[in-house]
This record gives structure tokens, sequence and C-alpha cells, in this order.
């Protein structure tokens, strides 16, 4: 088996994990890793319940269609992360119920969406900024992105979802449910009083884990 194969096969199986488990609903949401000479990209208007890994979108590094079916139109969104952030091995881009909702809501912290309400979230997310609506599929979410210069492995699209970055597509996975599940708690406790982690429980973590 081929990198690229082994790559293919992962993002079928992780994308129907994901869809099983609820973090995406019919066609919505969409993946893409880095292999050796390109990018692979879920293609437009599939679901991630059913991803034929034959028929993955291929993209070379610029972003040109190369082979499989045409790609999600978020391409220029995963294409901003690999040309700002050159450790980003995979983009997982999901309208998960719980992190939506955050999206949606007028008195969340642009600069910092998701606090330090657990040591995970430090861990496997960071800070997170959201992102000022622009129609799906638009070029300009990219420059959004650009406009970060790569500080954040993850954001919040407004009105949209989130979209979060990892050296691979594992993590990028993993950091994605992590994601969702804090949005979750941060949902069920607005309104009551919340011990947030403190600065220095924060860089402790950053020291150790290299969060």
């Amino acid at each position: 088996m081929t990198d690229e194969t082994r790559v293919r096969d992962d993002i079928a199986r992780l994308s129907r994990s994901l869809f099983e488990r609820g973090f995406s609903v019919g066609s919505a949401g969409n993946i893409s890793a880095a292999v050796d000479d390109g990018i692979l990209m879920t293609p437009t208007n599939s679901s991630l319940g059913s991803i034929d890994p034959g028929r993955i979108s291929k993209l070379s590094r610029d972003g040109k269609h190369i082979s499989g079916d045409r790609p999600s139109k978020e391409v220029f969104l995963h294409n901003a992360f690999y040309e700002t952030r050159p450790q980003t091995g995979a983009v997982v881009h999901l309208h998960s119920t719980y992190a939506t909702a955050l999206s949606c809501l007028s008195d969340v912290d642009p600069e910092n969406c998701i606090p330090p309400l657990t040591p995970y979230v430090v861990m496997r997310v960071g800070q997170v900024r959201l992102v000022p609506y622009v129609r799906p599929g638009d070029e300009r979410a990219g420059d959004l992105i650009r406009d970060l210069k790569g500080q954040h492995a993850a954001v919040l699209l407004a009105n949209h979802g989130p979209v979060v970055t990892g050296k691979d597509l594992t993590s990028a996975v993993y950091a994605a449910e992590e994601l969702e599940e804090t949005a979750k708690l941060l949902v069920l406790l607005r309104g009551a009083p919340v011990r947030l982690l403190s600065q220095a429980n924060v860089d402790e973590l950053k020291t150790v884990f290299g969060a």
C-alpha cells in the first residue's frame, strides 16, 4: 500500500466515523490531507458517511485540480491553512452542532471563542479565533485565514462552523472532536459561574506538552 492509498483510506474511514457519530449531516463538512505531491480532499456535495477513496479529489500544492471528483467548494479555505501553516498535514471542516452554535452567538469573544475550560482543549486545539462570515465557497475565506498569518490552528467561521488543522489527519480529527466537545460544555454551562484554567495552568500545559 502506498502512502497516498493509505491516506485515501484514512480519509474515508475517519470521515465515516465522524458522520456516524453526528459530527456532520447530509453533505456538510469537508476534509483534506497533504501527501508528498499534493493535497487530497473530499469531493463537493459528498457525504462524509460514504466517501469512496478512489474518487477523492487530488490537487497540486497551488490548488489546481489534478484528478478525482471535483473538490469541495471550500478549497480556498483549506489551501490558505496549508500556505500559512507549513506544519499543517490535514484540515477538518465540520458543521458540528455545538461549535456551530457558538459561531452564531453574538457575545462570543472573537479573539478567543473557546476559552481554556479543560486542559485538552488547550493541548489539542489552542486559541480559537472567530472569522467573519462569508458565504460558503467564497474565495475571501482564504484571505481571512491568510490574515491570521498562521498563528491559529483552529477557527470558528461565523454562523458556519469550525475548521481545525493538525500535523496529520488523525490529530486534526481528534482536535476537531475536542473542540466540539468543549463547545458543548460551554453551551451547557452558559449562565453558570465557570472556573477556567488560569494563565499559569495554560503556560504549564504549553511547557510540558508543547501545546
